[in-house]
């Protein structure tokens, strides 16, 4: 009796852990904007210019709406400085889209932009492109 009682409670176990959706872990979309006009790869720019970087995001599973953008500079390898932070919800948390203008500073060395979409999961992805100025 004790065996029967205790391979219904293992097969009771195991039909309730495969019946919990699983949750896939799937990052966020985010990618750069190509068509004309848009600076979408690493570049080569003379001093103060301005540039237009566009981004799209979107979710990659429907539960796992997008809650966060962000934007963020380093000059010449140097530490991160946020330039855009935003707090996604309504339709954005399914689809989004941005165009950045960027203003290069008026001193040569490299610029890397770093753009981060993050879903309610808390996962992350980015998309980054550098400008070497002079």
């Amino acid at each position: 009796m004790k065996k029967v009682f205790s391979m219904l409670a293992i097969a009771g176990s195991l039909m309730y852990f495969s019946s919990c959706e699983k949750d896939e872990g799937k990052l966020p979309n985010i990618s750069f904007k190509t068509t004309t006009g848009y600076v979408s790869a690493d570049a080569t720019v003379k001093k103060d210019t301005v540039i237009v970087v566009g981004i799209n995001a979107s979710k990659a599973e429907d539960k796992d709406v997008l809650t966060t953008f962000t934007g963020a500079v380093s000059y010449n390898s140097g530490a991160d400085s946020t330039i855009t932070s935003e707090t996604l919800s309504g339709s954005n948390g399914d689809n989004y889209s941005k165009d950045i203008s960027i203003h290069t500073r008026n001193v040569a060395g490299s610029e890397k932009y770093t753009f981060t979409v993050v879903n309610k999961d808390g996962l992350k992805n980015t998309v980054s492109l550098t400008l070497t100025v002079n």
